[in-house]
């Protein structure tokens, strides 16, 4: 694969999956725009062109510093809060959805015209297997990444006609430390890994290479689809 003189903005890149993406595009020579809270030193010292954004508040004008044109869009940003649904407050539901869903509204509206103009573009969102194989305490989660799924078929058939593509990535549980408190022992770890047909847990690389696939030509044909990195654990015992 190769990205040379192609706009990519990824969103949520300064840890974790989006990292990982960030680093092996820059390997693949895209032209990187970044954008997240805060600039990890990780992050820095790709050389990223960096813009400050918190996707929960209106972004506004926050993304004016894109390029006319853009090849790529991936949203990385992410919640992992696990608990019995009875004690999940409505407005961790709605911190969720703000955050996974509406985040991912606001910027896809910001760029879209951006990535029409590119005249062959690829949006990558993220999805969970607990969208689709029913889990005990994901029930928020569930809900928000779900609503991503829905968003990803409806904006793939909306914007087919214009040559964007729009996928989804379904990860399990993945070595980020977004999920640190859940593989913080041996323990967990091992039991997490046990979880998986591929008796591994999956590592932030594993979701760079699927995201940088289905940003590149080599997926041309692929679009409106939602596809699991999961090591078999949506549809294997």
């Amino acid at each position: 694969m190769e990205f040379a003189n192609q706009n990519i903005l990824l969103v949520g890149a300064s840890s974790g999956i989006g990292l990982a993406t960030a680093q092996l595009l820059h390997k693949l020579n895209a032209n990187l725009y970044t954008a997240s809270r805060h600039l990890s030193p990780e992050l820095a010292e790709l050389g990223t062109t960096f813009l400050e954004l918190d996707v929960t508040q209106p972004i506004g004008n926050a993304l004016d510093g894109l390029p006319d044109e853009l090849h790529g869009v991936v949203y990385c940003p992410g919640s992992i809060k696990l608990r019995p649904f009875e004690r999940i407050p409505v407005d961790d539901f709605r911190a969720d959805f703000e955050l996974n869903v509406l985040g991912a509204v606001q910027v896809l509206q910001a760029t879209m015209k951006r990535l029409k103009k590119a005249g062959g573009a690829s949006v990558v969102l993220f999805s969970t297997v607990a969208a689709d194989t029913g889990m005990s305490f994901h029930a928020s989660i569930a809900t928000a990444k779900a609503a991503i799924e829905g968003l990803t078929r409806a904006l793939a058939a909306e914007y087919a006609a214009s040559n964007v593509r729009v996928n989804a990535i379904a990860p399990s549980l993945t070595d980020t430390p977004l999920a640190a408190a859940l593989l913080n022992t041996p323990e967990k770890a091992e039991a997490g890994a046990k979880r998986h047909p591929l008796q591994r847990i999956g590592q932030p690389q594993d979701l760079a290479y699927m995201a940088s696939f289905l940003l590149s030509d080599h997926s041309s044909f692929i679009t409106g689809q939602v596809l699991p990195v999961d090591g078999g654990m949506g549809r294997l015992k």
